[in-house]
């Protein structure tokens, strides 16, 4: 009898631990003084119809960003973030800007506001699970970068704020973080699971963004995710574009991401994003800008990216 409840026990024991190990247990996981570093790479094309004219809008950047661990407390952590290369084209139909951050001097005001902001900290804190609680100090570095922009006439002077904003502002940053990182579930999951998070879009569009996740493979030290992002914009809200144009929204479209984890983080290793969205602006009547009545005006948008994460120390 103790032989045979012996050998239950052991076989209880087993199918216990084989269904454990179907589960991956995923979050962030942090120690203080541990530092990360994210190199950017990514394309953004707009293509614009107005008046059957087609308007191409480009956005090129090529960053690395130091993450330092400053702050561990249960169940979140504070990110400390900065810029240690910045390289940023834009290209739009009145405006052509080249900008090293860490380059030669140049005549391009864009390029002293972004120097400005090189190896300037701002801090990210983010839960276990992926939540951004909060981020600090971005806006106010970018307040306080904009003094490059001091010599050129006031309407210069903000154009080129809104461009630093649209770009590089805390809206704009949390927008991309919050697609580059994974928000995990509050239990472990087997390959195969899909969850979901819903997020609002920030900076500049006004909708919602819908994240799938799907965990397809993992092992002791990494897991395999894609990601599909269902994006979608408020149709009624009002928005205001380049040029101070007023227009509504009505566009829609997905990206497409694939995640390799370091288990031992919960940070990506490897992210590859591929986004398209498809739509319309309808721009307002607005006489001062030559817009007699409410114009129609088809919009595409598409972006790659990929973005690697790699610990420092």
């Amino acid at each position: 009898m103790k032989r045979i409840l012996g050998i239950t026990l052991t076989m209880m024991a087993a199918t216990f631990q084989v269904q454990a190990q179907e589960y991956a247990d995923l979050n962030y996981k942090f120690e203080k003084g541990q530092q990360f570093e994210l190199e950017q790479k990514s394309r953004n094309e707009t293509y614009m119809t107005v008046n059957e004219a087609q308007q191409r809008t480009t956005r090129d950047y090529n960053n690395i960003i130091t993450i330092d661990v400053t702050e561990v407390n249960p169940g979140k952590s504070v990110l400390t973030f900065s810029y240690k290369d910045l390289k940023f084209n834009f290209n739009a139909k009145n405006t052509n800007i080249a900008v090293d951050a860490k380059g030669p001097a140049s005549e391009e005001p864009f390029q002293e506001g972004l120097k400005q902001i090189l190896k300037k900290p701002f801090t990210v804190e983010i839960n276990s699970f992926g939540v951004i609680n909060k981020i600090e100090g971005l806006d106010e570095l970018l307040d306080n970068a904009s003094v490059a922009f001091d010599k050129l006439k006031k309407d210069e002077q903000a154009a080129y704020k809104k461009l630093m904003k649209d770009q590089f502002g805390t809206e704009a940053f949390r927008s991309w973080l919050e697609q580059l990182l994974v928000m995990y579930p509050a239990h472990g999951i087997k390959s195969g699971t899909q969850w979901e998070e819903s997020v609002p879009m920030r900076g500049g569009l006004i909708g919602s963004i819908d994240l799938y996740w799907s965990l397809q493979t993992w092992d002791s030290q990494t897991a395999k995710i894609s990601g599909t992002s269902k994006i979608r914009t408020d149709k009624v809200q009002l928005l205001t574009l380049d040029d101070d144009i007023k227009a509504t929204a009505e566009i829609n479209g997905e990206t497409q991401s694939n995640y390799l984890i370091n288990r031992s983080s919960g940070l990506p290793s490897i992210c590859v994003q591929n986004t398209e969205l498809n739509g319309t602006y309808k721009y307002k009547v607005n006489k001062a800008k030559g817009i007699k009545k409410e114009i129609l005006v088809p919009v595409k948008i598409i972006t790659n990216a990929s973005y690697k994460i790699k610990q420092m120390k």
